[in-house]
């Protein structure tokens, strides 16, 4: 491993990568975001900038590294959101966190006027769904401004990504198929000189269940790449499967957290230098106990 590879300058500041995985929360700006956390509703889908910047003020307190922020919901079946409205929901979330605090922020888009303006309001990382495929201008604007990007797979845009999520194929190498993906779009990313990279092979993101948790169990593999590698899985639909009850519909989102802290504790020993979570506290004592057991020197599980 190149240890340079995992301390990543994201603008100003730097994150380092070489230990016990990092937490990052999840603060949705949408009214139509699958999980928010928040058990509350936009009423008539307008936004609450003191809403959201509570709420990622309380997962710094709860032990977040990053805050991730997002204006579009990316949940399969998601209609699109103009660039305009997304900057609307979302910078002035950004600009006043960032008033409030030094956390590291990331800004949760493919559009690249978007993430200019987040990363002008104080935003470091920018967090491409589509591994800057969606929007050519993306990577420029993140190069211009030194931003770390997350380069995730996915299969097809939100809007149309559900047929791919409910078939069920077993013939798909869903590792060498993201592997093959992730590394286009790491070399696009470093073709256009950015260097500061974390990858995702996307969760739920035009995978069948079963491919999931095949990724899950071989997420080790994808550090074949030398970069950190974040885990997105909270709350997933893949993980209510799994504990669905004979004759019972998949259990909801808000239904899920115990089925996410094994997931995203498996996720960590198999790897994972970032976890993307909506529970910011249930993580953070789930990785206390993760790390205790290797930090005991018995030998009894593999080192993050």
């Amino acid at each position: 491993m190149k240890t340079s590879n995992y301390r990543l300058q994201c603008r100003d500041r730097e994150l380092d990568l070489t230990g016990r995985p990092k937490i990052m929360g999840i603060v949705n700006t949408t009214p139509d975001s699958f999980f928010d956390g928040k058990n509350t509703t936009r009423q008539n889908g307008h936004d609450d900038c003191d809403l959201d910047v509570a709420r990622a003020m309380a997962m710094i307190d709860q032990g977040a590294d990053i805050i991730d922020i997002g204006g579009e919901s990316t949940r399969p079946g998601a209609q699109r959101v103009d660039a305009g409205e997304e900057i609307r929901r979302t910078i002035p979330v950004i600009r006043e966190l960032r008033r409030q605090s030094d956390i590291l922020i990331s800004i949760d888009t493919y559009k690249a006027d978007v993430a200019e303006q987040a990363i002008l309001a104080g935003a470091q990382i920018v967090n491409d769904i589509s591994g800057l495929s969606f929007d050519p201008d993306i990577a420029e604007v993140c190069k211009n401004h030194n931003a770390a990007v997350i380069l995730m797979h996915t299969t097809g845009r939100p809007d149309n990504m559900q047929w791919s999520y409910q078939t069920e194929t077993t013939e798909t190498d869903i590792i060498a198929l993201v592997k093959n993906s992730l590394g286009i779009s790491l070399q696009k990313a470093e073709t256009q000189g950015i260097r500061n990279v974390i990858l995702d092979p996307g969760f739920g993101f035009g995978k069948s269940v079963a491919e999931n948790y095949v990724l899950l169990q071989r997420f080790r593999e994808l550090h074949a790449f030398d970069r950190p590698l974040l885990a997105g899985l909270s709350r997933k639909s893949f993980l209510g499967s799994a504990i669905q009850q004979p004759e019972k519909p998949v259990p909801p989102p808000e239904k899920r957290l115990t089925a996410t802290i094994a997931a995203i504790t498996i996720a960590a020993f198999n790897g994972a230098n970032i976890l993307r979570v909506h529970d910011v506290k249930e993580t953070a004592e789930a990785l206390a106990v993760a790390s205790s057991v290797i930090e005991s020197g018995r030998g009894l599980a593999p080192r993050f």
